[in-house]
């Protein structure tokens, strides 16, 4: 394993290979993504996001507290951890971004200045994407940034709504609405249904993609109620064998 501090990245994982990815040493331009940055560092993060920004990165600052709560809020594209900004620990952090049910495939770079054999592998352990280590400038930052687009573009994909019509169940207590997905990603579906629930309701979705196919199973949150009994579904729990089922329903509907 090369120790070189200089090097954007001493750790590959079995993410999509980097070099693939680059063309001409330009980043091919990514559209509305977001990204978390964590650490305790104001001006590490400030040059973090405007390296992020040229790439058109939209970012969030946020110290190993508050980043917990936003995990399980939002999607993100690509998170950064500063290993040695925070005093908790950062392995347990980046174990919980991998339960989330938004973030657990996010790209996670960690940036740290230990290069011992055990912090390494506690690191990948965890779930780390990939491993940079101290001193990190901005001309690293912007080569590790054009390094990782691919994939982060490919986790992109992944949650694209794409138009799809598919029978579905909603219940919440002991109602159920029995309707049609107007759109559907990895992370939510916008369906049609006989009624619909209240904004913040907790249901069990149930998605019959295919004609004699077990549906698929998961928990949702409505987050939105819109005229002809349309309702915006968040699916908040989705285990990972039925988030797989769904990625290899919808993965001939996604455009390379």
């Amino acid at each position: 394993m090369a120790t070189e501090v200089n090097l954007i990245m001493t750790v590959e994982t079995k993410n999509e290979a980097v070099n693939s990815n680059r063309t001409n040493g330009k980043a091919p331009k990514i559209v509305s993504t977001s990204g978390l940055i964590v650490g305790e560092d104001p001006s590490m993060c400030q040059t973090i996001k405007d390296v992020f920004s040229t790439a058109n990165i939209e970012t969030v600052m946020a110290n190993c507290a508050d980043a917990e709560g936003l995990i399980y809020g939002k999607k993100f594209d690509v998170i950064l951890v500063d290993v040695n900004a925070s005093e908790g620990d950062d392995a347990a952090l980046v174990q919980k971004i991998r339960r989330s049910g938004l973030n657990q495939k996010t790209l996670i770079i960690m940036i740290s200045e230990d290069q011992r054999p055990n912090a390494v592998s506690k690191a990948f352990g965890a779930g780390a994407s990939f491993l940079v280590y101290k001193p990190i400038d901005r001309a690293h930052l912007t080569r590790l940034t054009r390094a990782t687009q691919g994939t982060i573009e490919h986790e992109r994909r992944r949650f694209r709504r794409i138009t799809v019509q598919a029978k579905v169940r909603v219940q919440s207590a002991d109602e159920t609405a029995e309707g049609e997905t107007i759109d559907l990603s990895l992370n939510g579906t916008l369906v049609q249904a006989s009624i619909t629930f209240p904004v913040g309701s907790i249901v069990e979705v149930r998605l019959y993609l295919r004609a004699g196919m077990d549906p698929v199973v998961g928990t949702g949150s409505v987050k939105r109620v819109m005229a002809g009994n349309r309702m915006g579904i968040e699916l908040v729990s989705l285990p990972i064998s039925e988030s797989r089922r769904l990625q290899e329903y919808l993965l001939p509907f996604i455009a390379v």
